[in-house]
């Protein structure tokens, strides 16, 4: 059976999954956004994690515990900064949410929350990556073998809207 594709609105760090999906940068720094809630409700370990793993390419992800969050790991899953569109942004997008979400099947966790990688201080936009992560999720869930279920958390009213839209299309 295909896992199963939510949008919801929800503080990602509160999500009760067995992984969330830190939108992470190369050097694998809990800075802002996502990253700095992780950091502040995860505690100082899952940093020192990813001190150790030092470094992930974009279109990459690495998994690490969760520290003090309710979920068993975080993924962080490194997404493109948007360029204008025709630096293979798309691409790495797609194989970033693609990267997490298999690294939580091998994981064999059964529940997974992202957010909308790369659309905040990358500035990708949010009607494009929607389109992107919706269609990467769906291609994954057709094949998963341990994932049941996959959670797009949304934090604002717009980047909820067009993830919502997008789910709906055929």
């Amino acid at each position: 059976m295909p896992a199963r594709i939510e949008i919801a609105r929800l503080d990602i760090t509160l999500a009760r999954v067995d992984v969330i999906v830190n939108a992470a940068n190369e050097g694998l720094q809990l800075g802002a956004g996502v990253a700095g809630a992780i950091r502040r409700r995860g505690g100082q370990s899952i940093q020192i994690e990813c001190d150790r793993i030092g470094h992930c390419a974009v279109g990459g992800a690495v998994a690490t515990g969760a520290g003090n969050l309710p979920a068993r790991w975080v993924i962080h899953a490194v997404g493109p900064v948007w360029r204008g569109g025709d630096k293979g942004e798309d691409v790495d997008l797609a194989s970033a949410v693609l990267a997490a979400l298999r690294l939580a099947d091998e994981l064999g966790a059964k529940s997974i929350a992202l957010p909308a990688i790369s659309t905040g201080i990358f500035g990708f936009p949010a009607a494009r990556a929607a389109e992107i992560s919706i269609r990467a999720a769906r291609s994954f869930a057709a094949t998963s073998r341990s994932v049941e279920r996959i959670v797009f958390c949304l934090f604002d009213d717009e980047s909820l809207e067009v993830f919502r839209k997008e789910l709906q299309k055929k």
